[in-house]
This record gives structure tokens, sequence and C-alpha cells, in this order.
């Protein structure tokens, strides 16, 4: 038996979200958007799916599109409104820690000539709201801020920025809220977001399918060309069993979200008290509650290499990671952590834990025993470097 403990990653699908997979997928194959019955059908899954998502996040039918992931939907909801009002400005706003989908993103649209400003943040990864305030100009259209960040867990003041962005009418609010949805209260009206990104396959849901939330009143370019699906902003057909099973991912996951968080927010306090009792680790990121989020544990042994400490941990049969997938296979030390000013050899021996639905006692007891014992095994290999 392997313990996953990389759901930052990626998610098993609950058995009910495959099951409804495979029903539509086998029932409803026609395209939603042909003229027939069987066409007509399809595309009353799809309004059913889009209605429940709405439902979900208290908003209306009609602000939500879906996308194949978090990545495209951040693409999408960033290039769009850069390009759709650059004429009242060139200014853009984001933060030294986003997912790389934002990060990269922002860097494009550098190239193309916006100005971009890359907020820091402080020792446990938290932007400033004064800092955010005193970079806004006339000429600033958007600000794209993570809710989570996926490496460290470290919850952004979405409300806080929101009361600042709402007396600025000509500023767009864009959220990446990938690590958030199911583990947190999210409320998209409430904190003024515009713009809001997710993926099904963060929360027991099928790959490949994913959200985004547009205010109504807010334009996008379109970054793609075809046909008019999802309101012209992701053109092509809609993979209609993956988008109903994810619908039902998402249901589920923030119907449950109160359980979860206490169950996990157990979990993480119970790790973090394992990890305190080795002087080789240093926690990466704030235990505080209200600033962390319950389901990501990050860590690192400074001198060591994170692809040992995955491997040896796998050994044990414990599965986890060191940052994000999408650019773990790189040897370049954690930008997130850098930027977080804990230094280089922090930033290169970092080791994420998250924490799934199938997580109990059971399983953070194997990996509170386990873990002292890799580490005793790495000591000999420990590169002589100091700590920082």
């Amino acid at each position: 038996m392997m313990y996953y403990f990389d759901h930052c990653a990626s998610t098993p699908p609950h058995e009910e979200v495959i099951r409804t997979l495979a029903e539509v997928m086998a029932k409803h194959y026609a395209n939603p958007a042909s003229l027939h019955r069987s066409g007509m059908e399809a595309g009353k899954l799809l309004d059913r799916a889009r209605a429940l998502i709405a439902d979900l996040f208290h908003t209306e039918k009609k602000d939500w599109i879906f996308t194949s992931g978090a990545t495209e939907s951040n693409n999408i909801a960033i290039i769009g409104a850069a390009r759709q009002y650059k004429s009242r400005g060139n200014h853009i706003v984001t933060t030294a820690i986003e997912h790389p989908s934002v990060y990269d993103t922002f860097k494009g649209l550098e190239r193309e000539g916006f100005r971009v400003t890359y907020l820091p943040v402080n020792k446990e990864g938290i932007l400033s709201v004064s800092q955010l305030e005193e970079v806004l100009t006339d000429d600033t259209i958007l600000v794209s801020v993570m809710h989570v960040n996926n490496e460290t867990g470290s919850i952004q003041p979405l409300a806080e920025i929101g009361e600042l962005l709402r007396k600025r009418r000509g500023t767009i609010f864009h959220v990446d809220g990938v690590q958030s949805v199911g583990k947190l209260p999210i409320d998209l009206t409430g904190w003024g977001i515009d713009l809001f990104s997710a993926s099904a396959h963060k929360i027991n849901g099928p790959r490949g399918t994913g959200l985004l939330y547009v205010r109504q009143g807010i334009q996008l370019e379109s970054i793609y060309k075809g046909g008019g699906q999802e309101r012209g902003l992701r053109p092509g057909t809609e993979n209609v069993a993956a988008i109903v099973a994810s619908a039902k991912a998402f249901r589920m996951a923030i119907e449950s979200q109160a359980e979860r968080y206490e169950r996990m927010h157990m979990l993480r306090s119970r790790l973090i008290a394992c990890i305190e009792q080795l002087p080789e680790l240093v926690l990466n990121g704030g235990e505080n509650q209200l600033t962390a989020a319950p389901h990501i544990v990050s860590f690192s042994y400074p001198g060591m290499k994170p692809e040992v400490i995955v491997h040896m941990l796998e050994k044990h049969r414990i599965i986890a990671s060191t940052k994000s997938a999408c650019s773990s296979k790189d040897d370049k030390p954690s930008r997130v952590l850098e930027a977080m000013g804990l230094g280089r050899a922090r930033a290169a021996s970092g080791i994420r834990i998250s924490f799934g639905d199938e997580h109990g006692e059971v399983e953070l007891e194997w990996l509170c025993r386990m873990l002292p014992m890799v580490i005793q095994k790495l000591r000999p290999l420990e590169r002589k470097e100091s700590r920082e």
C-alpha cells in the first residue's frame, strides 16, 4: 500500500465521479451544439452542470465557462482582461509567488509591453495590502492574486484586497482558486472577485476540466479562434461527460468543506509537531490557522537535494513532492520560497506534503513514524552547506 500525500498536484477521483463520467460518456456522446434530439439532451446536461456550479458559488449560471483546466482558465482570464482593457492603461499587478500558469502569463504580457508589478510577500508568504495600495495607479487595469499558494499553503487576504479594489472601477480582480476550493470558504461576490479559476482534478474530479467565473459586465478578448462555445472564450466541443462529472466533484467538495477543514487542520498540526522534533528540518510558511491552508505542509532540509528526499520517502511507501508539479522536474530552487526570503539553501530543498480525503490518523501515524527514519538515513549524505 502506498500513502499518497501529493494532493496539491492531483487527486484520486471519487468512485461516484468515475461512475458518472462513465455513464454520461456511454449515453450522451452527441455534440451538445447539435440541433437533433441527442445533441439537445447533451446540451441540457451541460446546462444543468453550469447551473449546479452557479448555485454552489451563489452566482448566476451565465457567469461560468468550462475550460480544460485552471491553467487555461488563468490564461483566458489574464490575457483576455489585459488585452481587452489596454486602452484604459497598461499596468497589471500580481505576486512573486504565483503558480507558473499565472506568473509566466504575466511575463508574456510584459514582453507585449504591459508594465508588470510583482508584489513581494513576507516570510509567511503573505502580501501586504497596504503595499498593494501603494503600487496602484490610474493605469492599473488588472490585479491577479492566488487564494492559497500551491507550495506553502499561505492564504492571501482576498476580502481586504477586494475591498480595496472595489473602490477602483477600472481595476479587475482575478483570483486563482485552485488550492482553496473545497478547503476554505469562498465568497466571490462578497469579496469583489471579477474572475476566478478552478480545476476539477484538485478536488477528486477528472483531469482536463476547469472553471472560469467571469462576473457580469466583465469583457474578455478571446485568445482563441473557432466556434462560439463558452461565450466564444473557449471554443471547441465541450466534454460533456467530464463536465458533468466535474460538477459532481465540485458539489461533493464544497458541501463537505467544513468537515474537511477540521480534519485536515488536525492532521497539519500533528505533522508540524513531528517535523519540529527533527533538527535537520525547517518549516516553510506560517503555522497560523488564519493564514495557512489546512491541507499543505512545506518543509526544507537545507543541504539536501529534494529529489533525494522524495525518492527515499517513496521507498517507505510515502508519495510526496517538491514544488509545483508543473515545474518539479527542473533543478532550480523554488521561486516561491526564494520570494519569501527564506534563502537559497531552503529554496533548493523544499518538500511538500498535501493531504486528501483518504487521510486520517492511520496515514498520519505512518508518515510521522517513517519521516525520522528517512532523515536518519539521509544524514550521512548531507552536503556541508551553511544553513539559512
